[in-house]
């Protein structure tokens, strides 16, 4: 699930989909609908043809706040994203 195994495909894995997100929202701050809409639209334009849940995203986003890559702003309720000076 969280890697792309035989029943869950590379696009589909929580790992992509985590990269996704951050790649559709530019690591901008944004409200999680937006981070929503943004992945949709960028799966998309990119021919991800496999389904993705609203409840895979959220496992996606919880899988990136495990892994200290964004925060929920609680005085304005905007994932904030984070760089990691041990990523590449």
């Amino acid at each position: 699930m969280i890697v792309p195994t035989k029943g869950v495909a590379p696009q589909r894995a929580l790992l992509a989909v985590g990269a996704q997100i951050i790649l559709a929202t530019g690591a901008q701050p944004v409200t999680i609908t937006q981070a929503w809409r943004r992945l949709l639209a960028w799966r998309e334009d990119n021919r991800h043809a496999a389904p993705v849940p609203y409840w895979w995203f959220a496992l996606a986003l919880d899988m990136l706040y495990a892994m200290g890559l964004v925060d929920l702003d609680p005085h304005n309720e905007l994932l904030m994203f984070r760089a990691r000076a041990d990523a590449a």
